[in-house]
């Protein structure tokens, strides 16, 4: 029988890290005082939005792609259009840096000239 473990004497086991997972770029503790509980849920939503500013410039590069695909002159140089203002946009709200933004509209440009 192997030899057990006594809760409160000098055979006690370590204590060992807490098994919780961890999550890159996320805190582990709640915040207390009430003003950083707010900001929390400011950060949360800005997160969010910026997401949302960054997924719609690549859904309208991905239109600007099949419509560049098709042929379609009139339909490329308006997803393009389109595309430079939510680049803009973007950059203007902090979601995309100003020089990623610049080399997504060259990107864009270059492949309009490219099959114009």
């Amino acid at each position: 029988m192997a030899p057990s473990v006594r809760i409160g004497g000098a055979g006690r086991a370590p204590l060992l890290p807490s098994p919780r997972p961890r999550i890159a770029g996320v805190r582990s503790f709640m915040a207390n005082i009430r003003q950083q509980r707010k900001r929390v849920g400011i950060a949360a939503r800005q997160r969010l939005e910026n997401l949302r500013y960054r997924s719609t410039v690549k859904t309208m590069t991905r239109r600007l792609e099949a419509a560049v695909q098709d042929g379609d002159e009139q339909r490329t140089a308006q997803e393009h259009r389109e595309l430079v203002r939510w680049v803009d946009r973007a950059a203007l709200r902090g979601a995309l840096h100003k020089n990623a933004a610049a080399r997504k509209k060259a990107q864009a440009a270059r492949l309009v000239a490219r099959n114009s």
